[in-house]
């Protein structure tokens, strides 16, 4: 079946245990749709670009750019754990 076609799972249709069907599919599934309340904001002032957000987040919604780096909001769960590991505290979680 086609990537185009691929007819994605709704949650009660995943297979019991989670398993990874194939590498990489989290990425067909706006899982930043799931935040609630908070987001991480880049302070870019602030940023010394030591990377060490991009290291920690466990969803990899931090990206790396020419200039330091940017979060990309499809992904971003809002757990804050890039704000806390920020030496340089140019990440603030922001009310949505």
């Amino acid at each position: 079946m086609s990537k185009s076609k691929k007819k994605l799972l709704a949650w009660n249709e995943l297979p019991i245990g989670g398993y990874i069907t194939e590498p990489g599919n989290a990425r067909e599934y706006r899982t930043g749709d799931w935040r609630e309340g908070k987001k991480p904001v880049i302070k870019e002032g602030k940023c010394n670009n030591c990377l060490l957000c991009w290291i920690y987040c466990p969803e990899g919604a931090i990206e790396r750019e020419e200039k330091g780096v940017k979060i990309n909001y499809f992904y971003c769960k809002g757990c804050g754990i890039c704000s806390k590991e920020c030496p340089a505290k140019a990440i603030e979680m922001e009310e949505e």
